[in-house]
């Protein structure tokens, strides 16, 4: 028999993709599934952009780029670090690459190997566990509480720091929570990382995507020696409904950024070309387009939230940020359907997608076993018709 490596042991294909692929095969076979899966935005890709591209594609600019990206490109990034956040990053300090999860993935490789911990806040985005796994280094689960508003304190992320924690991932707005980090959050996190040297690793794909006059803010933004131990993490998926185009980004320490390229280079070659193209005209042209998207989420997000926290063994906050809505099902644990009891979110989910064909990802891949997440980034038609089954399929437990 073919001996694997043993990291391929340690880690579990995405939960999400795999719920999205059986919701999607559910409904090739005819049935009607309503799917709450997805973290994608149901908009289309703004008509700029795809002008954008499809002139790419007529210019013949359909061959390799320099890996890092092309010049035009990460010059869009760096001005919109510039004018968005205030933050000053040459050309040489951006990197382009296939989507924000595989500028995650960059890092972890230029950045961890066995014997470092890399400290996640629960809830977490699930690749995060699994990236750290890849690359020989811990995971270290900081625990946050949904009454706290999933707020990381000061004293607990203390407890935790190690000689050998090598970094803190930071993810503001959440997937999946929708939290959002005030300036206080960041400024203890950026304190210790600053007394215990650790790199901070911002995840900020949801940054644009925000409710209720919230602000966002980049923990780089905080100091020059906060910024010097930062990489930003970003991309045009979530903002500009481009999640097929594959464009993320990282912007940070110069040798860092160079170890990240040099990784690539050796992996991917480049970023697709015509989606490069596209990223740069999401970026000077977009931002209508996602205050539109952001008013229309912000309606579905009450509508969902408000629905939800009516049914039976449900509570769920309100989010302020990212497209998801992640009720406590704590209450509905213990109960039955039929001979079968309800005993996790997985049980749950499973139950959801059978009995009332709504899919819902369970909490456990993001490190919760009493929640269960909703993607709002869908019809309002569908999140009325997904809810009502949902509803009706809760009053059937005993």
């Amino acid at each position: 028999r073919m001996k694997l490596a043993a990291r391929v042991g340690r880690i579990v294909p995405s939960p999400t993709l795999s719920i999205t692929a059986t919701a999607k095969s559910m409904a090739a076979q005819g049935i009607d599934v309503i799917d709450f899966a997805s973290g994608e935005p149901d908009f289309d890709t703004p008509e700029p952009v795809k002008a954008a591209a499809e002139a790419a594609i007529r210019a013949g600019f359909t061959k390799y780029t320099p890996s890092s990206g092309i010049d035009e490109l990460r010059v869009a990034i760096a001005d919109k670090l510039k004018e968005e956040q205030g933050l000053q990053y040459d050309k040489s300090q951006i990197l382009v690459s296939c989507g924000a999860k595989h500028s995650l993935y960059n890092l972890a490789e230029a950045l961890l190997e066995a014997g470092d911990e890399l400290i996640i806040p629960v809830p977490f985005w699930v690749s995060y566990q699994d990236q750290t796994l890849l690359n020989d280094a811990t995971p270290v689960l900081l625990q946050t509480r949904e009454e706290d508003g999933y707020t990381i304190s000061q004293e607990a992320l203390e407890a935790v720091i190690t000689p050998r924690t090598k970094a803190i991932i930071v993810n503001s707005p959440c997937n999946p929570t929708g939290a959002t980090y005030d300036r206080t959050t960041l400024e203890g996190i950026a304190a210790a990382a600053l007394r215990h040297d650790l790199v901070i690793i911002s995840d900020e794909i949801y940054e644009k995507v925000l409710y209720d006059g919230t602000q966002h803010i980049s923990i780089a933004t905080l100091s020059p020696e906060v910024a010097a131990r930062t990489v930003v993490i970003n991309g045009v998926s979530k903002a500009y409904a481009m999640t097929g185009w594959r464009i993320g980004y990282a912007a940070g320490p110069k040798p860092l950024l160079t170890a990240m390229a040099n990784i690539q280079s050796q992996s991917t070659s480049n970023p697709c070309s015509i989606s490069q193209k596209a990223a740069v005209a999401a970026l000077r042209l977009g931002n209508p387009f996602t205050k539109t998207m952001v008013t229309e989420f912000d309606r579905r997000r009450r509508v969902m939230v408000d629905r939800l926290n009516k049914m039976p063994g449900v509570t769920c906050r309100m989010p302020t940020g990212a497209f998801y809505a992640f009720p406590n099902v704590s209450g509905l644990l213990g109960k039955r359907w039929k001979d079968q009891p309800i005993g996790s979110a997985a049980n749950l989910a499973t139950y959801l997608l059978n009995e009332a064909q709504v899919a819902v990802v369970p909490g456990e891949p993001f490190g919760s076993d009493i929640h269960i997440r909703l993607s709002y980034a869908t019809a309002m038609e569908a999140i009325e018709r997904g809810l009502t089954r949902i509803d009706a399929a809760l009053r059937r437990l005993s």
